[in-house]
This record gives C-alpha cells, sequence and structure tokens, in this order.
C-alpha cells in the first residue's frame, strides 16, 4: 500500500482479528470499541446522509464519522470548533510552551492506573508551575495556562507528558494589576523540575497508603511497602524532565502551535507508509539524532499493541485549563486581564461551515439522513433538475 492511501483502519482491517486473538484475553473491551469504531469510520456501516450545495444544486453522499477520540480521522472538524473558542481567550501577550514528562521507570505503573495517574500528571506539574509563579522571587503573580495531554512518543511506544502554554505574565495578588514576565524567560526549569518531582511523589506516596494503586503482573514485585519504597527513591537518582520552549511571537502563533498538538492521536495516518507481508513501516523523528526523520518497520501485531497503549479511560479530559483560566473562573479572569492590558473583549467567534462544495465553494445543506441499509441498495444520486437546483434555505 502506499503512503498516500494507507491508514490506521487499513491496518487493522488486515491484523484486527489475529491481533486480538493472540492478545485479547489482556485487553478490555474499550481497546475493541476503539478498533471496531475507526475501522467503520466514514463507511457505509455508520450510515451518512445526502448533501446538496445551496448555490449550484451539487450533490454527494458522505459517510458518517465515528467521532472516537483515538480516531485519526476523526480530530480536523473538532480541532476547528475548538480552535476558534479558543482564539477569542487569548491575550496580546508573548507565550511560553512548557513541557513536563514523566520518567520511563513510572510507565508500567502508570498503564496499570492510568487514570488516577494523569490526573496526578496534570495536578502536580500545575501546581508546580502555579506555586513557583506566586513567588516574589520569581514572578510574583497568578498565572493560568492551558494543558494537553500526550502519551506516546515518535516510535508510538508510552511516554506520558503534558503540554502547557503559558501567557508571560500574571496577576497580582490583589488582582489590581498586570505584571508583565519576561519576553525570554519564563521560570527556572531546573527548580521546576525538582518542584514537579517532589510533588508528584509525595502524592504517589499518599495513593500508595490510601491503597489507590493497583500493582498487576510484574508490578506485583513493587506492591509490598519495602518494594514501593524502593521504587520511589529510583525516581529520585535521575532529574525530571521539564523543557520550556522560546516564547511564540503572538496570538497567531499560539493558534498555529495549538492546532498541531490538540486532538492528535499516537498516530497519524499520514506517517504510515507501507503494510507489506504483516509489517508496517511509518515515519518517525529522531531527536536524539537532529530531529532527523526515519523509517521505523515494526510486525502489524507491534503496531497496533502500542496504538492501544494510549486509549484513554472513558471521561478522562485530555485538555484542561488551571489558575486563571479554570472553568470555574476563566470569563471573570478574562474580563480582568483584557481590562489591565487595555484591550476590548473580542466579538464571540463565528464557526464556519464544516463542508464546501467542490464545485463552487458554496456551502453544503444535509438534505436526506441515510442509514447503513439505504446506502448498500440505494443508487448514486442524480443531479437534480434545473428548477430544483438551489434549496430554499427559508
Amino acid at each position: 500500500m502506499s503512503h498516500a492511501t494507507l491508514e490506521v483502519a487499513d491496518i487493522i482491517r488486515a491484523a484486527g482479528d489475529s491481533f486480538w486473538e493472540e492478545y485479547g484475553s489482556h485487553l478490555a473491551w474499550p481497546h475493541r470499541k476503539v478498533l471496531d469504531a475507526i475501522v467503520r469510520c466514514r463507511t457505509a456501516a455508520l450510515g451518512g446522509h445526502r448533501d446538496q450545495c445551496v448555490r449550484c444544486g451539487h450533490q454527494a453522499v458522505s459517510y458518517n464519522s465515528c467521532r472516537n477520540r483515538h480516531c485519526p480521522k476523526c480530530q480536523g472538524n473538532a480541532r476547528a470548533k475548538w480552535l476558534q473558542a479558543r482564539s477569542a481567550e487569548l491575550l496580546p501577550v508573548p507565550y511560553f510552551h512548557v513541557v513536563f514528562t514523566l520518567p520511563h521507570e513510572l510507565s508500567a505503573l502508570v498503564l496499570g492506573n492510568k487514570r488516577v495517574l494523569y490526573d496526578l500528571l496534570y495536578s502536580t506539574s500545575a501546581e508546580a508551575m502555579l506555586e513557583m509563579a506566586r513567588d516574589p522571587r520569581h514572578l510574583g503573580a497568578d498565572i493560568g495556562f492551558l494543558g494537553v495531554l500526550h502519551t506516546w512518543g515518535q516510535t508510538v511506544e508510552h511516554h506520558p507528558h503534558v503540554h502547557y502554554i503559558v501567557p508571560a505574565g500574571g496577576l497580582s495578588a490583589d488582582g489590581s494589576r498586570w505584571i508583565k514576565g519576561s519576553s525570554r524567560f519564563f521560570l527556572p526549569v531546573e527548580a521546576l523540575s525538582c518542584t514537579f518531582r517532589g510533588k508528584f511523589t509525595e502524592a504517589l506516596r499518599d495513593l500508595y497508603k490510601r491503597d489507590k494503586l493497583q500493582f498487576h503482573g510484574s508490578l506485583s514485585s513493587i506492591a509490598t511497602p519495602t518494594g514501593f519504597n524502593d521504587f520511589i527513591e529510583q525516581l529520585f537518582v535521575h532529574d525530571w524532565v521539564v523543557y520550556a520552549k522560546p516564547p511564540f511571537g503572538g496570538p497567531d502563533q499560539v493558534l498555529s502551535y495549538l492546532a498541531r498538538y490538540t486532538h492528535r492521536v499516537a498516530i497519524s495516518n499520514y506517517r504510515l507508509l507501507e503494510l507489506r507481508d504483516g509489517k508496517v513501516s511509518f515515519l518517525w523523528r529522531d531527536y536524539r539524532d537532529g530531529g532527523l526523520e526515519k523509517v521505523m518497520t515494526i510486525s502489524a501485531h507491534e503496531f497496533l499493541r502500542r496504538f492501544l497503549l494510549h486509549v484513554l479511560p472513558g471521561g478522562l479530559v485530555r485538555i484542561r485549563h488551571f489558575g486563571l483560566f479554570a472553568n470555574r473562573r476563566r470569563g471573570a479572569s478574562l474580563a480582568l486581564c483584557r481590562s489591565l492590558l487595555g484591550i476590548a473583549a473580542p466579538s464571540d467567534p463565528s464557526i464556519s461551515p464544516e463542508l464546501r462544495c467542490p464545485i463552487c465553494s458554496g456551502t453544503m445543506l444535509i438534505v436526506e439522513r441515510l442509514t447503513c441499509a439505504q446506502l448498500y441498495f440505494r443508487p448514486p444520486p442524480q443531479p437534480p433538475p434545473a428548477w430544483r437546483s438551489v434549496v430554499n434555505t427559508s
């Protein structure tokens, strides 16, 4: 299969059944649900709709999407709507990109306790930034920021980390002024790393004491108090990775960045190169080798195993807001920040139509819902008569 046409769905169709026979006993129903959703996405199996252009009358049949958040084909529209909403919330200041990464030694424990430990990654890294930003020795302000959870690396292995987008500045303690941060320096990453590690390991000990952690398979060796204490001590051998990238120039660059990082899945279809003889080849970047693009080839079963490592528990939120921008206070905080910065509130973003006519770029409207059976047995739609070439939208 060529690079232009290969999709994750193709790999599942080719190897999904044999993969499930071999590994199904070690997986849960949400994994099967994801595989089934991706295979059925934008096929007749999910039904569809007939669309007609309000300008030229062109008709087309579209298949429904599965809307599963792990599907590579279902993130585009969700991303566009989300970005339009965020564009009204950005401030006219530089923004920093800060990344908190959990060490590899925690990977097995995290995979066995995804919900609680992904939440812990979020809460402790956010607390570390909020605490240090309030310190008068640093920024001395209350800050707000947005976080996006990623659980994968370039080779689709487990690599949990959170990307934060943080404005360079914040509110004074009494909320009377905007404290401008440096456009070149956010917070000391070494101190952030130590604070993050301390908060995470302390909270991890508390979870263990409250019997909130599960220890399956190879993790049984650290289930005892002695084994767990030894495990925690090993986490202090190396520094934890906290990385602050150079700041963005402004809101437009922030949106461009967010478009690449939000609503992503473990691997996008465009990175898939070939499926041949039960092996999958895909592109990846080796950041230890200067970001050089390389090709990796693994078995289809191994590819699916890696892909399913990143299935999130139901209801777990991947994109979160903290501090000034936390959901319960974001509206009031943004209004105060804009007032102190001397800028007007933006108008509500309009949501542009999702589907445009390929002939004249007019708006396509749904004129008929189609079931799975109708799609299988229905003949192709005929062009409408000239006198009915425009849908009445009144």
